[in-house]
């Protein structure tokens, strides 16, 4: 699992990122087949989002071993966790085949939603259309956001921040249904915010079998901004 690379040049409005280059990824692939794997399942951050996929088929064209390139359709714990779905179904001795379809059938079972303060981070970086931003930034709407498509897309405008994040809850919950889930609450500088949120949802659902906080990384980050929070819901069993 491989992201943009970050390049800060200030502070996070004027951060850029690029691309890892097919020959990061030859090496890495190397090295995982010199290690001794005899495939390789390799997911990575939407191409809508990213050309971190491109390099990757790239490399696996030429790679030692066969390699499964998956395009996750999605950011964070949305490709984290098809990645760990995959490790566990390789652990348990599965063909590089299963792994895939372990990874593939966690992707579309997976649900993702986020909040952002400011939709400025996301329009210059070019991740959202201008007319959604515009109308966020003129209104003072606080939006929630979903994938498309493997795209972020507007879901909903709410009026206040602490609304916006009541609501996240019950996406969560009708997300989750009433099965056994995990789910990660995500936040780049917003720790209060998210350790408030993950105390509150086992109260709303009871079937969460593991619940985790974490703060997302710079490469996500400069898109998104400080006061990001998402949630992310997948089945147990995914």
């Amino acid at each position: 699992m491989t992201s943009d690379e970050s390049s800060f040049t200030g502070d996070l409005i004027n951060a850029t990122t690029s691309r890892p280059s097919p020959a990061r990824f030859a090496s890495c692939y190397a090295e995982l087949a010199a290690a001794g794997a005899t495939g390789i399942v390799s997911i990575h951050v939407s191409a809508e989002l990213s050309g971190t996929i491109d390099s990757a088929r790239a490399a696996a064209r030429d790679a030692p071993v066969p390699v499964e390139v998956i395009d996750s359709r999605s950011i964070a714990m949305g490709l984290g966790y098809p990645v760990l779905a995959a490790a566990r179904t390789a652990e348990n001795g599965a063909t590089l085949d299963e792994a895939t379809a372990a990874a593939r059938r966690c992707l579309r079972t997976t649900r993702s939603f986020f909040y952002v303060d400011n939709l400025d981070y996301l329009r210059r970086s070019g991740r959202i259309g201008t007319a959604a931003s515009l109308v966020g930034s003129a209104l003072m709407i606080k939006p929630l956001l979903h994938f498309v498509d493997g795209r972020i897309s507007l879901l909903e405008k709410v009026r206040t921040a602490s609304r916006a994040i009541a609501r996240l809850e019950d996406l969560a919950v009708q997300a989750a249904g009433t099965g056994l889930v995990r789910v990660a609450v995500q936040h780049l500088n917003a720790s209060e915010r998210a350790e408030a949120l993950a105390e509150r949802l086992p109260k709303r659902l009871p079937a969460v079998v593991d619940l985790q906080v974490v703060e997302v990384g710079a490469e996500l980050g400069i898109h998104v901004g400080p006061g990001f929070l998402g949630l992310t819901v997948t089945p147990e069993d995914a």
